[in-house]
Order: structure tokens, then sequence, then C-alpha cells
């Protein structure tokens, strides 16, 4: 394992407080993976802003003990200037020192979606506002933005935030290692250079997996799908094959000399932990 390499996992702000406990609990089996950092999301249209808020401080107040940072996910759609600013000062005063800047999904029947229409706005709008202060990470897509209407045109998209200022991305879960490789050899091409980290998303439940691949644009290869398939309601059996599933393709990405693994945790322990204690990234 490259000492350089980076573990990061993604949670999303809980609701209740058995979800704040349960999600405490789920940080604290983590710490053992040493992350560089917690991410938090956010509902469509910043819905969930609050209890992100919320959610990282919780974080940030452990962050000495725990040296994990807090990192949450910020969204321009359905904002403003004037929010914008608001809740990085908030930031800013608790410390808060990295943040993924996304251009977000628009609600269901918004049709304004506020000052800033894409995610290098966002980026360009933090850098003006706090300049260096935050590490500003975001989006990267291997195998193409859904609404995107070509892979150029997409690619362009992602140079956009580079150029406006972001610090290293975090790609959509995908299961096609080369869709990855291909999309880094584009990236060099362009004269992209920033640590662009693959995103790993457990196999915990197959049809809550189909749903989400099919909003994200997130393939689900064909060989994939139909072993899914045939585990039917055998969750036992279905979870020792996803398991080993996503042990060797880490380790597949890994062997290629990624900067850093970011898993979509979805509130959950396992398998996250199990797969990174597979190979040999717990710190002891």
């Amino acid at each position: 394992m490259s000492n350089n390499l980076t573990i990061s996992c993604e949670f999303f702000p809980p609701k209740t407080e058995k979800g704040i406990a349960n999600l405490r609990r789920v940080r604290e089996e983590l710490r053992p993976l040493a992350p560089e950092f917690y991410s938090v999301t956010f509902g469509a249209g910043g819905s969930t802003q609050d209890n992100t808020l919320e959610a990282v401080i919780d974080i940030q107040k452990q962050q000495p003990e725990t040296d994990i940072d807090a990192a949450p996910h910020l969204s321009c759609v359905g904002s403003n200037a004037d929010r914008l600013r608001t809740i990085l000062n908030t930031y800013r005063d608790n410390n808060i020192r990295r943040v993924v800047a996304l251009r977000g999904d628009l609600p269901s029947g918004m049709r304004d979606p506020g000052d800033f229409r894409y995610a290098n706005e966002l980026v360009e709008f933090i850098r003006n506002e706090t300049g260096d202060f935050f590490n500003i990470e975001v989006a990267a897509y291997p195998e193409v933005h859904p609404q995107a209407p070509t892979a150029e045109l997409d690619l362009e998209n992602f140079k956009r935030k580079v150029d406006a200022g972001a610090d290293s991305a975090i790609t959509q879960y995908f299961y096609n290692i080369d869709a990855y490789r291909f999309f880094l050899d584009r990236c060099e091409k362009l004269g992209i250079d920033i640590p662009i980290i693959p995103g790993i998303m457990p196999i915990n439940n197959f049809a809550q997996l189909s749903r989400f691949s099919a909003g994200c644009g997130a393939e689900i290869p064909r060989w994939l799908r139909k072993r899914l398939e045939e585990f039917y309601d055998d969750t036992e059996s279905m979870q020792a094959f996803t398991l080993d599933f996503l042990t060797e393709f880490t380790q597949q990405l890994i062997d290629i000399g990624v900067p850093g693994l970011h898993f979509y945790s979805m509130n959950k322990t396992q398998p996250t932990l199990t797969v990174c204690e597979r190979l040999g990234l717990v710190k002891t």
C-alpha cells in the first residue's frame, strides 16, 4: 500500500436523534481507517443543508482528537450569493477548511436555479470570497454526467471547475475500471493535474443500487447485474459475493496507483470496514 493513499468516507446527514447516535457510532468504528476526511451530503436543492451543518460541526468538534476533517457538501442550486456567503462564514468560523462544491440536483418543480447555474461558478465564488482558506473538492464523472449532451462537453465542464480553483475531485461511483483509466488519460491530455479520487459504492441492496445508478448514470456492468440478480432474496450469499468483488475491485484501483479511495458509506460501517481490513488499510 502506498503511504500517500488517502481514505475518506461519505455520510448523509441524520434527521433524528437515533440517526445522530448511529452516525457517531459509525464514525467511531471507521476511525481505524485514519480517514483524511468525512464528507456530509445534502438533499435536493440543498434541502438538508441545516442538517449538514449540524453533522459537520459535530465531526469537527472531535477533529483535534481524531485528526479527521469534516467536509460539507455545498450546493449552488436554489441558493443565492448571500446565503452561500453566510454558510461559508459559518464553516470558516468553525474552522471547517474543506468543502465539496457541487451544482446539486434541481428539485422537482423548481425552475429557477438561483444565482449560480454550474459548479464552476460556485468554485469561483468560494475562491473570490475566501481565497485559499478552503480545500475545494469537486465531482468527476468517468462514465459521463447523465445530463451532459456529450462526453467531450462533460470533460470541458470538469476542466472549468478545475480552472476555477478546485484542489481535487471525487468521482461518481463506477464498477468499470477501464472507464476511470480512460477518463484519467483524457484529463491528462487536457492538462488537468489535480488528484481524481475514485468513489466506491458498497453494494448493500441491489434494488437500491439499481435506482441510484439509473439516476446518476453509473453503469452496473451486465455481468455484475446478472450475477446479483441470481441471488434473489439470498442476502447472505449476495453480501459474501459483493465483499469479494469490492475487495478485488478496490485492490485493482490501488494497483494502478490511485491517490485515494472515497467510500460512499450510506451511514453503515460494513462493508467499507471489511474491505479495508482485507486489504490491510486499517491502521493499528
